[in-house]
């Protein structure tokens, strides 16, 4: 079961949305919270039905907004997969909230069977992206230096992919989760403009982030 947090000032769509989710099979709506601040809350001290594995997150809210709201989600549960649903799709803030730690991004006139895509996804540690979001990363990423600014961790986990290592292997090396492992990479393949294991190792050779294997 898919635990879901839905985040939405609008009342009607932050309904709309309970309700789509609720009647999906294999999902579960733990919380919805009407502004950032109550979605930390409920990612802190989570309800009885448990702590979310996805919290799909509106953008502009008053007081703490979506990119706020996502970097402190993230800080708390590095395993809780952000999807920001919003009805902008400009390259600022597309960015901004994948920097902040979203996996996914969709806008708000996305398709039912879009947003219940997104979250399935989302849970199996892939980043659903819509094409307007797709875009704008990709335009975006271009203008930005040509080498990626990775944290620590995320080189770390870069780093043991060159070699050829399997995710359970990096956890077990860096004494994280397999989950934690995944969302890093998700942030690398992200920062990268890839998709993939494969196509992440060839960029890093690309850019100098890391050694040619032996």
């Amino acid at each position: 079961m898919i635990r879901v947090l839905v985040v939405d000032d609008h009342a009607l769509v932050r309904a709309a949305l309970v309700h789509l989710l609720e009647s999906a099979d294999g999902i579960a709506v733990v919380g919805a919270a009407a502004d950032g601040a109550e979605a930390v809350r409920l990612v802190t001290d989570p309800p009885v039905d448990g702590r979310p594995d996805v919290v799909l997150m509106d953008l502009s809210m008053p007081g703490m907004d979506g990119v706020t709201a996502t970097r402190a989600v993230v800080a708390v549960d590095p395993a809780c997969r952000v999807v920001a649903l919003t009805s902008f799709d400009d390259q600022s803030r597309v960015l901004a909230m994948l920097d902040a730690g979203a996996v996914g991004y969709l806008v708000k006139d996305a398709k039912a069977e879009e947003i219940l895509a997104a979250v399935r996804a989302a849970s199996r540690g892939e980043a659903p992206l819509s094409l307007a979001a797709s875009t704008a990363v990709v335009r975006a990423r271009a203008t930005r230096s040509t080498n990626p600014v990775l944290t620590v961790r995320e080189q770390q986990v870069l780093d043991l992919l060159a070699r050829g290592w399997s995710n359970s292997v990096i956890a077990r090396e860096l004494t994280i989760s397999e989950a934690t492992v995944k969302v890093h990479l998700t942030r690398v393949y992200q920062a990268l403009s890839v998709s993939d294991r494969t196509a992440a190792v060839v960029r890093a050779l690309q850019l100098g982030l890391v050694a040619s294997p032996e």
